[in-house]
C-alpha cells in the first residue's frame, strides 16, 4: 500500500523544498502559493479522493446483488482521477477496487485488457469497459441518482 503514497509524498516534499528556497529569497507570497499548488496536487493524486476500496471478490458479489458497476483503479492514474472527479458524489455508488491492493483485481484487469493493467476498467453487467467516458458511467447507475 505504500506504493500508492509515493507520488503524493514526493509532491509534498518538492513543494516544501521549493517553498523553503523561495522563503529564504524573500518571496513569501510565491512560496505560499506554490506550496498550496503542490499540496493540492498531492491530495488529488492520493488514495484519499477515492471511496474506500474493497476486494475484487467482494465488489463482484455486491455488483451481482445491486447491479452497480465495479471500477478497477490505481492511485496516481490521471484517468481514474478524471473519472472520480467527473462523477462527483455519484462515485460513492460504484464499487471501487484498487488493483495495487488486490492481486485478483489486477489479474481481472489484465484478463479484460489483453494482459495490460489499463485502468480505469469499469465492469457493467459482467462486461468490462476500459477508460469509459465518465458521463456514460454515470448513466449506468440507477435512475435514482
Amino acid at each position: 500500500m505504500m506504493r500508492a503514497w509515493i507520488l503524493p509524498m514526493l509532491l509534498v516534499l518538492c513543494g516544501s523544498t521549493v517553498a523553503t528556497v523561495l522563503t529564504f529569497e524573500g518571496s513569501l507570497g510565491t512560496a505560499a502559493a506554490l506550496l498550496l499548488v503542490f499540496v493540492t496536487l498531492a491530495g488529488v493524486n492520493s488514495p484519499l479522493i477515492f471511496p474506500r476500496s474493497i476486494s475484487a471478490q467482494e465488489a463482484q458479489r455486491r455488483s451481482a446483488a445491486d447491479g452497480r458497476p465495479v471500477v478497477f483503479w490505481r492511485p496516481g492514474c490521471k484517468y481514474c482521477i478524471r473519472l472520480r472527479i467527473r462523477l462527483g458524489r455519484n462515485a460513492r455508488q460504484l464499487h471501487w477496487v484498487n488493483i495495487w491492493g488486490d492481486p485478483a483485481a489486477a489479474a481481472a484487469v489484465r484478463a479484460a485488457n489483453d494482459g495490460n493493467e489499463t485502468v480505469p476498467t469499469v465492469v457493467v453487467a459482467g462486461q468490462p469497459h476500459t477508460n469509459p467516458d465518465p458521463e456514460w458511467v454515470g448513466e449506468q447507475l440507477s435512475p435514482s441518482t
